[in-house]
């Protein structure tokens, strides 16, 4: 592995990485604390996973008309402000990767166009020297014609 050639912007999606846990923590906790994020981000989403959850376990052992009974109000803001945290890393992840695979894109794309600005180069070369060698071939060919044509002097 070359060292100059350092992994800055893998090192910057690494931390923001990192820094992603804290921040989903922090906003879990004020998730905890806001009655309106309680109501209306919180508990919506975790009575749904576990009504999902539930009934796919029920169906799995065999119950197949029960009854869910919904979270109380602390279990499913808990369940909630986990299910919102887990969001947000997730999705830091998921953007750190779109980030990671369209830098990847650029370069490759970068790469091929050198290598096609490269392969145009090598075939104007080419096309001049085949121009050159057919002038030189011409030229050749008049030197022989003219050496051809002048009388060569008898000897007496």
């Amino acid at each position: 592995m070359v060292v100059g050639a350092f992994p800055i912007a893998k090192l910057l999606y690494l931390g923001v990485r990192q820094l992603s846990k804290p921040v989903a923590n922090r906003i879990k906790a004020g998730a905890r604390r806001s009655d309106f994020f309680r109501n209306y981000i919180c508990l919506p989403p975790a009575q749904f996973y576990h009504w999902i959850e539930m009934r796919t376990k029920m169906r799995i052992m065999g119950f197949r008309g029960a009854s869910i009974k919904p979270l109380n109000e602390e279990a499913a803001a808990e369940l909630g402000a986990e299910l919102l945290g887990e969001a947000i890393i997730f999705l830091v992840g998921g953007g750190c990767m779109v980030l990671e695979y369209s830098r990847q894109a650029a370069n490759s794309r970068r790469k091929e166009e050198e290598l096609n600005e490269t392969i145009l180069s090598l075939q104007t070369q080419l096309a001049e020297l085949e121009m050159t060698t057919e002038t030189l071939d011409a030229q050749l060919r008049e030197v022989n014609r003219q050496l051809l044509s002048i009388p060569v002097p008898s000897k007496k």
